[in-house]
């Protein structure tokens, strides 16, 4: 048996350095407070602090960049350990697999796949850590044509609750492997991951802004598009309440706005003329009904993606909604507008529709993992800003407002990644789901060391 470290988590409380440290999140309005916290920089470290833990009588959470701290139940008898490998991201061009350290962002990857003319299934922003991403099943910029980011992991090693590492794939325990791709969390410290890369010859990507008094206009001609739009094409509709910053181009801070962004693929060469077309067939027709703001649409190679979105780069305070949502048809879309661009002072920054549809919505005949797809037509997300343009309470009323609006075309299912808070209603898994994960959570950590970490309506044992 490996020798591992005494840990030093008895001595990182709050107050401590380390402490601080290992507790910082993205999300400034979901702060976290662990009884203990412990930056894990290798795997005998993670070792050490579960077996502490254990020690000491307290749970094990696990973060990494913080992103997903607004959906974290209360810490208070627990250690939380921050991963945080550094090992870098190692990419095998022949198998096209990256192996990625826990604690590593998708920027990372993304820049060393684009080495060999390969792409990531990674999300909207490049600060997202990969593994907790992963993990949560993953709504790529190119979801469509990948489906769900978890499907396309390889390979992932952990630490279980018995202090000891494993690396389970498809051969390899394809119980907990497959219970560790959406299952809900609550199996363990995950320390890396091997996930699948995909050809990438070139992107049209970008955003298109316009007034947002333009939007009954244009989101009818966007939504007839999504409803037969090619797999190559990955979008989503925001309307924006941008703040006066001066990073923040002055044309799109005068009022709200309506943005579209996205991309739209080409695996090779030979597809870049389809590619083109298919970006036209999208762009055109709004482009001819309303000129944009700002239109930043352009041909490119797999590293300019992750700044398409826009995502905030550095920590910000967000309290927000998710829902996924059927097909909305002029009705649904009309509701959408009803309680975002014709509310005379809203107090979301944001309310996107993501384009859903595509490789999301087939499950993969073979591989996938308890989440294997989404069976839904759009992903709505909104968020505010506490303490900016308004308060906490006007934030929560408005979310409230949007979500029995759209209550009509609610699935009633939620992607995990884009939950965005502990209170509301989420459930991805089917009851059949649920049941099989919680086989798997008992048979690798019959004490519930892991248990605080299991994501609401995903078990059964919380």
């Amino acid at each position: 048996m490996t020798t591992v470290n005494e840990s030093p988590a008895d001595t990182e409380r709050r107050g401590d350095p380390a402490y601080e440290a290992a507790t910082q999140v993205f999300n400034l309005f979901a702060p976290v407070a662990p009884a203990a916290a412990v930056t894990a920089h290798s795997v005998d470290e993670v070792r050490s602090a579960v077996r502490s833990a254990r020690e000491q009588g307290l749970g094990v959470r696990v973060h990494a960049t913080g992103h997903a701290s607004a959906t974290a139940r209360p810490m208070g008898g627990d250690l939380l350990i921050r991963t945080g490998l550094g090992a870098g991201v190692e990419i095998d061009a022949q198998r096209r697999v990256a192996r990625v350290p826990a604690g590593a962002r998708w920027g990372a990857v993304v820049e060393a796949a684009a080495r060999y003319g390969l792409a990531a299934p990674h999300g909207s922003s490049p600060t997202v850590g990969v593994v907790g991403y992963l993990l949560g099943g993953g709504l790529s910029m190119y979801a469509r044509h990948t489906g769900l980011s978890a499907n396309s992991l390889r390979a992932v090693e952990l630490v279980t609750a018995d202090g000891e590492p494993r690396r389970v794939d498809a051969t390899e325990d394809p119980e907990l492997f497959d219970a560790l791709r959406g299952g809900g969390g609550g199996l363990g410290v995950v320390t890396a991951v091997e996930v699948a890369l995909f050809p990438a010859a070139r992107v049209i990507t970008g955003a298109a802004f316009w007034p947002a008094a333009e939007a009954a206009r244009l989101l009818p001609v966007w939504r007839e598009w999504a409803e037969t739009a090619p797999d190559a094409a990955t979008t989503s509709i925001r309307v924006m309440n941008l703040p006066k910053l001066p990073e923040i181009p002055a044309v799109l801070t005068a009022g709200p706005v309506l943005c579209l962004d996205g991309l739209v693929l080409a695996t090779d060469e030979d597809g870049l003329d389809t590619m083109r077309q298919q970006a036209q067939d999208l762009l055109g027709p709004l482009r001819a009904l309303a000129e944009p703001l700002m239109d930043t649409w352009h041909e490119a190679g797999p590293t300019a993606v992750p700044e398409t979105h826009m995502d905030p780069p550095e920590p910000v305070p967000v309290l927000g909604d998710h829902m996924l949502l059927g097909e909305l048809g002029d009705e649904g879309i009309a509701a959408f507008l009803r309680v975002t661009v014709d509310r005379p002072e809203s107090a979301l920054v944001v309310a996107e529709l993501r384009q859903l549809g595509g490789a999301l919505g087939r499950r993969p005949e073979s591989g996938a993992g308890a989440l294997g797809h989404l069976d839904a037509r759009y992903a709505y997300s909104g968020a505010g800003v506490p303490g900016g343009d308004a308060t906490e309470q006007e934030i929560r009323e408005h979310c409230a407002l949007v979500r029995e609006t759209l209550a009509p075309w609610d699935t009633g299912r939620t992607a995990p990644t884009f939950v965005a808070s502990l209170e509301q209603p989420q459930g991805h898994l089917d009851a059949d789901g649920v049941l099989a994960v919680d086989r798997v959570r008992l048979r690798v950590d019959p004490e519930g060391v892991f248990r605080g970490d299991i994501a609401p309506g995903s078990s059964l044992l919380v």
